[in-house]
């Protein structure tokens, strides 16, 4: 639970994550009023050293509306007890950070059209443009 957070082969120690509790809205009864169970979990992705820079650069680049002054605040109150709430809030940020840190996918190299596929284009184009023909009305 308190351990490191792992996400694409980088680990974040416990230490760089802040966790926040406050009272939660919703189901819960009069527990509701007393218990701090709704949880907030802050990860300052600008300054931890734990993040490599490309990683970092990607992940200020994806999750740049995210973020305030750097840093990712992720909130879970679903849950009635803060056990689960944080175990949520956990699995949502490494779930935003694996996502968000993901490497571009490779390029896409352009291909040209094959002969065999350029006849069938062009074949169905008049075949179309007949069957429109034969809409038409016939000369006088």
């Amino acid at each position: 639970m308190s351990g490191p957070l792992a996400f694409r082969g980088v680990e974040v120690p416990a230490s760089e994550l802040s966790w926040r509790f406050s009272r939660s809205a919703g189901p819960g009864g009069q527990s509701v009023n007393t218990a701090d169970s709704r949880v907030q979990l802050s990860f300052d992705v600008l300054r931890s050293p734990s993040v490599p820079e490309p990683v970092r650069r990607r992940l200020l680049d994806r999750l740049g509306s995210r973020l305030a002054d750097g840093v990712l605040t992720v909130a879970a109150s679903e849950y009635r007890s803060q056990h689960r709430n944080r175990e949520a809030a956990r699995a949502r940020l490494a779930a935003l950070l694996t996502e968000a840190s993901a490497p571009p996918p490779p390029r896409r190299r352009a291909t040209r059209p094959t002969r065999g596929s350029q006849e069938r284009r062009l074949a169905g184009k008049q075949r179309r443009s007949r069957t429109k023909a034969l809409r038409r009305r016939p000369p006088d």
